[in-house]
């Protein structure tokens, strides 16, 4: 949370306030499925057997979620789960396959562009079915198809009402849902938000609350004005409080059970956003605005207002959960709790992260101590950053520092060949 730029997430702030902060945590890889799967297996991404989006959740690998159910709990989620991005499997009720990863009952949908390229005149999720029994579908896939050559500099609100806006829909399911859960068993829920995120498609209502709002420009971008820019961060600016706006009814449903003093809520991502830095868009990349994720954590037990600036991952989400439910964490998974930090009991977590992403034309991984970070791309000579003193990552400082250089790479390699041991 950049008190420098101009965003609304009074939720969000207020949550803060309740719990703890972490500023310096990473997805184990900035792209859809691998991040997600690295969460729900609790492992690295070396480990999880899911490299990029044409891959599928293993089945046969453990998930977190399948433990929680297993030990009791009512295990349910909705909207954009993207385990199983490489076969596009899914159904017009949403529940292809929620019982085989774990969950008691969900709803689970495509992303934006997933659900337009799957499009053939007929629906084949659950949104766009929902779209369709309103006579919607058609309209939102002329839309989108539109957006295709400038999926970013494309701002115009979308045609869709209210109800119909993709994060409104995921978000009326879950509170549906959560307003029925069992009173006689704990439960869990995970909202998978289709925004922030390519393309800018927000409604005239998000669009018209932002116009006159001005924001810092794009770091090191030769491509755009700044109109088109500001244009660009209003509606993703509107998007982070669209769904900021959510977590708030969230809650509201969790009190009107009585719950929520006895509930652990947590707002996290499965990647960043480059939004131009660099001359980069999406994510995919090792900079910061692509591998930093936003995550807060509060609820009972949670030390309040306070700020972690140690380095943690993503995926130690899944033994967090655990130890909250008093589950112990198998050992196959490389989760590390976060409850320690969360309660106040040690003030670190991990001495680095590792982040990659290992694709047919670019290979990458990172180690990041919360202070430098080193970048592997293929073969090439790393790079590494003093994110202290240069936070836009702009000058390689290998050269003058080689003592951290080979340091880090040290424990970049120990952390390779602890993920092949571990999967031969």
């Amino acid at each position: 949370m950049n008190p420098a730029l101009p965003l609304r997430t009074p939720t969000l702030n207020r949550l803060a306030g309740q719990g703890t902060t972490f500023s310096a945590a990473l997805c184990p890889s900035p792209l859809c499925a691998p991040s997600r799967a690295c969460l729900a297996a609790g492992r690295t991404y070396d480990r999880c057997r899911v490299a990029n989006n044409q891959d599928d959740y293993p089945l046969d690998q453990l998930t977190f979620y399948r433990v929680l159910r297993d030990h009791g709990y009512h295990v349910a989620g909705v909207g954009k789960f993207d385990l199983q991005k490489g076969s596009a499997q899914h159904s017009l009720d949403g529940k292809a396959l929620i019982d085989a990863w774990g969950f008691s009952d969900g709803i689970d949908s495509k992303g934006k562009w997933d659900a337009v390229t799957s499009w053939d005149g007929a629906p084949h999720d659950a949104y766009l079915a929902y779209l369709d029994g309103h006579g919607l579908a058609q309209t939102h896939i002329d839309d989108m198809v539109s957006r295709r050559a400038g999926p970013y500099t494309t701002t115009h609100p979308t045609p869709l009402p209210e109800h119909a806006y993709g994060d409104n829909w995921v978000a009326a399911q879950g509170v549906r849902m959560l307003r029925d859960f069992p009173d006689d068993r704990p439960w869990f829920l995970q909202v998978n938000f289709t925004g922030p995120h390519d393309p800018m498609d927000v409604t005239q209502g998000m669009w018209q609350d932002w116009q006159n709002v001005d924001f810092p420009p794009a770091h090191a971008n030769t491509q755009l004005g700044v109109e088109a820019h500001t244009r660009i961060r209003r509606n993703y600016a509107a998007m982070v409080e669209n769904i900021d706006r959510h977590l708030s009814l969230y809650l509201q449903a969790i009190d009107a059970r009585e719950e929520l003093a006895d509930t652990l809520v947590v707002y996290a991502s499965d990647h960043g956003e480059m939004l131009g830095d660099h001359d980069a868009w999406g994510k995919s990349t090792f900079y910061q605005p692509s591998v930093g994720v936003p995550m807060v954590i509060a609820g009972p037990g949670v030390a309040r207002g306070a700020v972690f600036d140690g380095p943690v991952s993503l995926h130690d989400l899944a033994a967090t959960f655990l130890e909250a439910a008093d589950v112990a964490i198998p050992p196959e998974m490389d989760s590390r709790s976060l409850w320690p930090v969360l309660s106040g009991a040690s003030g670190s977590h991990r001495d680095t992260v590792i982040s990659g992403l290992v694709t047919p034309k670019r290979s990458w991984h990172l180690v990041y101590d919360g202070r430098y970070k080193l970048v592997r791309i293929g073969d090439a000579p790393p790079l590494l950053f003093d994110l202290d003193g240069d936070p836009w990552e702009d000058v390689n400082v290998a050269p003058q520092r080689p003592e951290v250089t080979v340091r880090m790479q040290a424990w970049l390699d120990a952390a390779l060949e602890d993920a092949r041991e571990a999967t031969e």
